[in-house]
């Protein structure tokens, strides 16, 4: 048995519902030896929204569903049975590959997929909508209305220090994430 990734096309928005159909499948028809797991290949991302810092899901390939399966023999012949029964999944598009016969992931594409996401999901990804050099508009606090620089960008903290000018002078002015926005 040789397990092997497959690409496979669905409607975008749709990935979990039809990942969650074919592991139905699976299960009901007692096939988790032949097609062991079924992904959507997603990072984990720690936000900021409305002053809440949340942690959101978020695709990396959108409108494909990621499915691993014993889809070749030890001859390299496809198991069309398994084969026609992924595509009878409803919602669920064709393979990535050549109309014949489905093509594999390379192993370095498996392991770079699998490892982002596992690194994402011990410790999410802080997504920060600006970096140094961007101009920036303070919406919250003392400082509010006041357009400026990023000069520092602390993704541990939360906070990004921006140069705004107060009587003619320069001034730096640390601030959460929230209370700033691209200009």
């Amino acid at each position: 048995m040789v397990m092997q990734w497959f690409v496979v096309r669905v409607p975008t928005n749709m990935e979990e519902r039809v990942r969650e159909s074919l592991v139905n499948r699976v299960k009901s028809n007692h096939l988790e030896e032949k097609i062991p797991q079924v992904l959507v290949a997603q990072v984990t991302e720690a936000e900021i929204r409305h002053g809440k810092k949340r942690v959101v899901h978020r695709k990396i390939f959108p409108g494909y569903v990621l499915v691993e399966a014993d889809l070749y023999d030890a001859e390299g012949e496809l198991d069309k049975d398994l084969w026609f029964f992924i595509k009878d999944t409803p919602r669920l598009g064709d393979f990535v590959g050549s109309d014949q016969s489905p093509q594999p992931m390379s192993q370095e594409e498996v392991d770079r997929i699998l490892g982002g996401m596992k690194s994402t999901e011990e410790k999410p990804r802080i997504n920060i909508p600006c970096k140094v050099g961007d101009r920036v508009k303070i919406k919250d606090g003392p400082f509010e209305s006041f357009n400026g620089l990023v000069d520092d960008v602390n993704e541990e903290k939360m906070v990004v220090r921006v140069i705004v000018t107060i009587f003619g002078r320069e001034t730096p002015v640390e601030l959460e994430v929230s209370q700033v926005e691209l200009i």
